[in-house]
């Protein structure tokens, strides 16, 4: 079965700042896309969508250009500043320099106040991207799914990826209250999900059986036409697994889907979706 990676990360510190990743990160090194591909290659991965890094915003637009010259990427999801004056001359510029290769936008919201993306303003320039049909990808805490839910509605013409199953806390909450609220955000025909990230929320030693059912929760939620599978390399890396680890887990968990149902998991839907 091959793979389209739609969660890449890639870590250079030799030519961009990325202001959480301070001295002693266990990141804090390169994290390269030579190195992701030795790796990826044999696990059937064919093709990766670069994730924004949440590089200083400095650096944003510096970051898109690289990543959208390195072969075997085949999309990038671009950062941006939807609270801003200027998105628009912003996501033009980048869309412009990326020449077809930005497939979506994103604007890390879990690290942030609830508040930064209720402005008018927010929306408002969401709704700027549904000309250029771009995607723009949500990265919220399980307590903070009704913000995505607000923003879904307020610009139903925009196809929003959630990110990272909508981050349950494995580790301390478990599956409730994080089930409703996913199934809520999933309600939403212009909400796809996200099957990644989260290995992060686990204690070193998961498997497969940690995560099925939050797995087949998204799963089931979204249904096999509205998920698509992404690795959260080298993020992922941070509770002791290895994308191999994780590659095989998520196989594992959807070994008994038809053919045609892992495939619109691990390539299809992300094809459509990001338009590859």
């Amino acid at each position: 079965m091959r793979i389209i990676d739609t969660h890449l990360h890639l870590i250079y510190p030799d030519r961009l700042t990325y202001p959480w990743i301070g001295p002693g990160h266990p990141l804090n090194r390169a994290w390269t896309l030579e190195q992701y591909f030795a790796e990826a290659r044999g696990l059937g991965v064919e093709g990766a969508v670069h994730m924004e890094v949440d590089v200083a915003e400095a650096d944003m637009a510096a970051e898109t250009a690289m990543v959208t010259g390195f072969e075997g990427i085949v999309g990038a999801i671009a950062a941006c500043r939807p609270e801003h004056d200027g998105f628009e001359a912003h996501i033009e510029r980048v869309l412009e320099r990326g020449e077809g290769r930005v497939k979506g936008f994103r604007r890390i919201l879990h690290e942030g106040p609830d508040d930064l993306s209720l402005s008018d303003r927010f929306a408002e320039n969401l709704r700027r991207l549904v000309p250029h049909n771009v995607t723009f990808d949500l990265c919220l805490r399980a307590d903070q799914l009704h913000l995505g839910v607000r923003l879904a509605r307020l610009v139903p013409d925009l196809t929003f990826v959630l990110d990272h199953c909508g981050n349950p806390d494995i580790n301390g909450l478990g599956l409730d209250p994080w089930r409703g609220a996913l199934s809520a955000i999933a309600g939403l025909p212009n909400v796809v999900g996200k099957v990644s990230g989260i290995v992060n929320h686990c204690d070193p030693g998961w498997t497969a059986e940690t995560l099925r059912p939050y797995v087949e929760h998204v799963i089931g939620a979204f249904g096999w036409d509205r998920v698509v599978w992404g690795s959260d390399h080298p993020v992922a890396t941070l509770t002791g697994g290895t994308l191999t680890d994780w590659v095989t887990a998520a196989r594992t968990i959807v070994a008994d889907a038809s053919v045609a149902e892992q495939s619109a998991l691990f390539h299809a839907n992300a094809e459509r979706v990001y338009r590859l």
